[in-house]
């Protein structure tokens, strides 16, 4: 399986969960514009059964090589993404993981349990990436205790692991090519967007600019019965060149900040 390959089978996976995502991407198309995925990010926790080493193998072993990191301190994050070394179009991934260690000792638990269900053929397979949640069926108390220490940890606990946000490069886009065009387009259709520290993260002196629509929420089953969580969503990036005219390919810790913010629960 190439690297083309592996982003149509997390997009179909992503869309198929999220309807709202793909409501976002036809009113593109329909509008005659050309979609390209700027960046997909993974969330995970730092156990070394899963963290960021074992996401990325599958994209290591598939052109990819590792470009920045980026430690979250208010969220008690770390991240690194990673570029093809060769497929200038293909997407960026980024992925970042919970430290679990700055956390109390009832998260700590509840994250080795959580993955103590995971199968092990599963861990060493190239599966992992498209699983979801492989670890049971999970508790809605447990899942509500967990938001209020972390939303991050409460959105990986329920939804497990799949691409939790792919991107629309606004540098490919012809009508809408900027974030201002981009985020009231979306707003006159009805989405609701992130607006935490602003609707738009980074400045174009930064030269990263990005915007998302909150998650769209999905109902799911708990032990307690149905209810309904946010699921993934769609970010929006506008990258602009540097001094010496290279299009800026990294991410901003400050920014990124804000978009984790998108699945939030509302």
């Amino acid at each position: 399986m190439n690297h083309n390959q592996i982003f149509s089978r997390l997009w179909q996976d992503y869309i198929d969960q999220n309807p709202a995502t793909k409501k976002v991407y036809d009113l593109f198309i329909r509008e005659g514009e050309t979609v390209y995925n700027d960046h997909t990010a993974f969330r995970t926790f730092n156990d070394p059964a899963i963290n960021i080493s074992v996401l990325s193998r599958v994209f290591l072993a598939n052109g990819y090589e590792e470009k920045g990191e980026y430690r979250f301190e208010e969220k008690k994050l770390f991240a690194k993404h990673f570029e093809h070394k060769t497929d200038v179009h293909a997407p960026r991934v980024f992925i970042s993981e919970l430290l679990t260690g700055e956390f109390s000792d009832y998260l700590r638990n509840v994250v080795r349990d959580w993955v103590s269900k995971i199968p092990t053929n599963l861990l060493q397979s190239d599966e992992l990436i498209y699983a979801g949640n492989v670890s049971g069926v999970p508790s809605f108390e447990v899942y509500r205790k967990l938001r209020e220490v972390s939303e991050y940890a409460g959105w990986l606990y329920a939804n497990g692991f799949r691409a939790n946000h792919f991107t629309v490069s606004v540098n490919g886009l012809k009508k809408y090519d900027s974030i201002q065009k981009v985020n009231t387009f979306l707003k006159s259709n009805g989405f609701l967007l992130n607006d935490a520290g602003g609707e738009i993260q980074g400045t174009p002196e930064e030269l990263l600019e990005q915007s998302s629509i909150r998650a769209g929420i999905v109902k799911m089953q708990f032990e307690e019965g149905t209810f309904e969580v946010p699921g993934c969503y769609y970010e929006f990036a506008r990258r602009y060149p540097d001094s010496d005219g290279k299009i800026y390919s990294g991410f901003i810790a400050k920014s990124a900040n804000k978009i984790f913010q998108s699945t939030d629960f509302y």
